[in-house]
């Protein structure tokens, strides 16, 4: 007789931080997917019973990062005791322009996208991604501000200027808080409308973003 089921593991998100990252670029998809819940309802956030996500922040080494703004910000893991990660977010910020020359982190986004079920970018993560050879072959978008220097390193004819989340196989999305939107993205896609509207109601989110079919394309 076959032994007891042991319970599914939840989808890893690892979301990479480095100093000068934009907060709200890593802290709103952490909200998001931290929060979202397969059952309904105020209580079901008091454990993580009905959560289909793990999320934690990883950087290069255990160091403390400074985020902008001064906030800091202790990693859960490093790029060297980092587990599996099933999806990768790469966040923006003025720290992205350093690690565009940093074979190390590129590497590192090269070789977890590859393993990874979805490799997703907020804001000018983009431009790591296009650097480190993810994007190839693919639509995407950045900050309306960094566009023209996602198109030198990218195809600019596959830089989408008017989306605010590029779903092209990686997903990208546009400035900031876009990254909410992005999130609730792949909510939806993985867990169902029901529940991404249900997170929305719950984080009081304007449902309007979350929606495939608005804003992703």
């Amino acid at each position: 007789m076959a032994g007891p089921t042991s319970p599914a593991r939840r989808t890893r998100v690892g979301i990479l931080i480095f100093d000068d990252v934009e907060v709200l670029d890593f802290a709103g998809p952490f909200e998001v997917f931290s929060r979202t819940r397969t059952v309904p309802g105020a209580e079901s956030r008091r454990d993580d019973a009905a959560a289909p996500f793990e999320v934690f922040t990883v950087a290069r080494t255990p160091a403390p990062v400074t985020a902008t703004g001064g906030l800091v910000v202790t990693p859960r893991h490093s790029f060297a005791d980092a587990p599996p990660i099933d999806i990768v977010v790469v966040p923006g910020g003025f720290g992205t322009r350093p690690l565009l020359d940093d074979r190390e982190t590129l590497d590192w986004i090269a070789a977890r996208s590859r393993e990874a079920q979805l490799t997703t970018s907020v804001c000018t993560g983009a431009l790591l991604l296009a650097k480190s050879g993810v994007l190839a072959g693919r639509r995407a978008t950045t900050h309306y501000l960094a566009l023209d220097l996602l198109a030198s390193l990218h195809d600019p004819a596959r830089v989408e200027r008017e989306q605010r989340v590029v779903d092209d196989g990686v997903i990208t999305s546009a400035g900031v808080a876009a990254g909410i939107d992005m999130a609730f993205h792949v909510v939806e896609r993985l867990c169902g409308r029901a529940v991404a509207e249900e997170t929305a109601r719950y984080i009081e989110y304007p449902l309007a973003f979350v929606t495939s079919g608005r804003g992703a394309s």
